[in-house]
């Protein structure tokens, strides 16, 4: 059982999907833990989520965690597939919270600021699911472990 978490080839395309994604998904992360980025950081995202959004606090808290974690795991290949479940949820959630708008993203300023549709999360909730499935892929610690 422990060993199918870690087990993965060494397959180049999982090194490249866990590589952007996690580049992606790092600056989302850092935004709402750090506050970089121009984000609102760990307290204001809090605030955000279980005051606007009306997300119990310890998944708040969790999602939050998860956002700044999953990527950079994600990118060293380190407990792949449960990082890749973790980003798979986030964009899950985020989603929803966006299906109102449509589908297509604020590409050329057409909706107001903020105010996006959800292809970006079907993109990386496709992306995270492939490397659920395949694994870390070469260059992974998640490899290291298994041989």
């Amino acid at each position: 059982m422990i060993k199918s978490l870690f087990q993965t080839d060494r397959d180049w395309s999982s090194l490249l999907v866990r590589l952007i994604l996690g580049i992606v998904m790092f600056p989302h992360g850092a935004q709402h833990a750090l506050g970089w980025f121009g984000g609102y950081g760990f307290a204001g995202t809090y605030g955000w989520m279980t005051g606007t959004v009306g997300i119990p606090g310890f998944f708040a808290a969790l999602a939050i965690v998860t956002e700044i974690v999953a990527p950079l795991a994600m990118a060293a290949g380190v407990l792949t597939r449960a990082a890749g479940f973790g980003i798979f949820m986030l964009l899950l959630v985020a989603a929803k919270t966006h299906w109102e708008n449509g589908f297509f993203m604020n590409w050329f300023g057409g909706m107001s600021a903020g105010v996006e549709g959800f292809e970006y999360h079907i993109l990386g909730m496709t992306l995270a699911l492939v490397l659920i499935i395949k694994g870390a892929g070469r260059y992974s610690v998640d490899r290291l472990l298994v041989k």
